[in-house]
């Protein structure tokens, strides 16, 4: 085993390493890891919410267990494999062993951290982005055809995971038109790998089409309630921030493709970042939709300060990622207690750590809020299911997404949640009769479910609640009906039905 290996492994047990200490034992799973690890039980084309890749690798963890353990490693192999992908793109630029260590040392020590802390599809989308620009490197290097076709089978890995990485094809494509490489649109071979990638990606066009293409809705409701409260300056901001320790590499690999002249024929990279980034501030995205951007300029950075910098300064490079890292331990990751959170308040709120979605400030952070009080639900859930008559003809009827996946992964009474929420519409058990209701309500839609539904029962009260005060579940409420009045299976179908009309 060579030297370079050695070193190169050394990373990837860190970096796995790191990620193990990174959430606080009192932190569940966020409420987006409880929907894509109950599409395992839903097989498809395609979703609601995501492309399919994600519950292909939620089946493959409930088939060997759905352990905590197994949930947090593929996002944490994920990001191993990133550092991997770059190492071996160093390699292609014909860095050395120091450019190796700081490329390595740099998308490491980085924002990287936090996202393969969750079970979503960025940690895969980021690794996809790092391996499609791999390819194109290889291409220009060699101009062997095989690369293309490389890379439209990662760019059809990359849309069946997260439909994010159309970005990096926009963003792409007018930057070869204004350099040597749009000789590329001459090439034949070109176009078939065009049709290659787009032939393993048709079954979820396809899916897209039978069902009304959803996604065209999914992103309508992101603008109107999300992305609307995004600040373009606050994107730029986020950009400064995720690879902080890194920037000055950055900058130097942005320098390099511009005039260093072994980069002459990279100079398509310099335009990519500048048309990727433009087209993601007009459309408001947010800040993270572009980490996938970062990692091929840390591999240019990394050979050209290799080749500049002086024996002296560079443990110096190496230790500045390190630094910066120090004190984002203290705040970046869901590490302290809610406790230790409200007490230094101004630090996470400087950050705007503390600003969630709605453009607001919260006492705790939205993912470390969405972390919390799901089992406490679940367990419930579960206790108030087991007290009624007959618990095999009861719906249990959730607000969101979150609620009924906490619920389905922690239950130990085999309950099968749904909601009207995002993929569980498509999810209902319409083969059974009801003749109870559990119905788990939010805070601020509470008040009035006692008065629309009991009428339609001969008992209903309101059996519990969420206590955990820093859960951003806190305060939902779990009502009980038994005694169905009227068909519930009919009333379901007239609210999909409604539901599927209003998108």
């Amino acid at each position: 085993m060579t030297r370079r290996s050695i070193i190169l492994i050394g990373f990837i047990i860190l970096k796995f390493a790191l990620q193990s200490i990174l959430i606080s034992p009192e932190y569940e799973l966020q409420r987006d890891e409880y929907l894509h690890l109950d599409q395992a039980h839903h097989l498809a084309w395609g979703y609601l919410s995501v492309p399919p890749v994600t519950s292909w690798i939620s089946y493959l963890i409930s088939i060997s267990g759905n352990t905590i353990f197994l949930i947090k490693f593929f996002p944490a192999l994920f990001g191993a494999l990133t550092i991997w992908v770059v190492w071996k793109t160093i390699e292609e630029l014909n860095g050395n062993l120091f450019a190796l260590i700081l490329g390595a040392t740099c998308v490491l020590f980085s924002v990287l951290l936090r996202l393969n802390t969750l079970y979503q599809p960025n940690s895969l989308d980021v690794l996809c982005w790092t391996t499609l620009y791999f390819c194109i490197i290889k291409y220009i290097n060699s101009e062997k055809q095989k690369w293309l076709f490389a890379g439209a089978m990662v760019f059809a890995l990359g849309f069946l995971n997260k439909y994010n990485i159309v970005f990096l094809i926009l963003g792409f494509f007018p930057a070869i038109l204004i350099t040597q490489q749009r000789k590329l649109l001459t090439q034949k071979q070109f176009y078939l790998a065009i049709l290659l990638g787009l032939l393993f990606i048709l079954p979820n066009l396809l899916w897209q089409y039978n069902n009304n293409f959803p996604i065209i809705h999914h992103m309508k409701e992101l603008s109107n309630k999300q992305l609307v409260n995004v600040d373009r300056w606050g994107f730029l901001r986020s950009q400064l921030l995720f690879f902080t320790g890194s920037l000055f590499v950055i900058v130097a690999g942005l320098y390099a493709l511009l005039f260093y002249k072994p980069f002459q024929k990279y100079r398509s990279f310099f335009w990519t970042i500048i048309f990727t980034l433009s087209i993601y501030i007009y459309f408001k995205a947010k800040d993270y939709y572009a980490i996938g951007l970062y990692p091929v300029y840390i591999a240019f950075g990394s050979v050209f300060l290799s080749n500049i910098l002086r024996r002296y300064l560079r443990p110096l490079a190496v230790l500045i990622p390190v630094l910066f890292f120090i004190p984002m331990y203290q705040v970046s990751f869901p590490n302290k207690s809610p406790e230790y959170i409200l007490m230094h308040e101004h630090k996470y709120k400087q950050l705007g750590l503390l600003r969630w979605e709605d453009g607001k400030d919260h006492p705790l952070p939205q993912d470390y809020a969405d972390m919390l009080g799901w089992k406490e639900l679940a367990h419930k859930v579960d206790s108030i299911y087991s007290g009624l008559s007959e618990p095999d003809q009861t719906l249990v009827l959730c607000d969101n997404y979150g609620q009924a996946g906490a619920i389905n992964y922690y239950t130990k009474k085999g309950i099968k949640a749904s909601s009207f929420s995002a993929d569980y519409i498509n999810w209902f058990n319409l083969d059974r009769q009801y003749t109870n209701l559990i119905r788990v309500k939010n805070y601020k839609d509470r008040d009035d479910e006692l008065k629309v539904s009991s009428p339609y029962f001969h008992t209903s009260l309101v059996a519990d609640s969420i206590t955990n005060q820093y859960a951003r579940e806190y305060g939902t409420t779990i009502f009980v009906f038994t005694g169905a009045k009227i068909d519930i299976r009919k009333r379901i179908i007239n609210e999909i039905t409604a539901v599927k009309n209003e998108h």
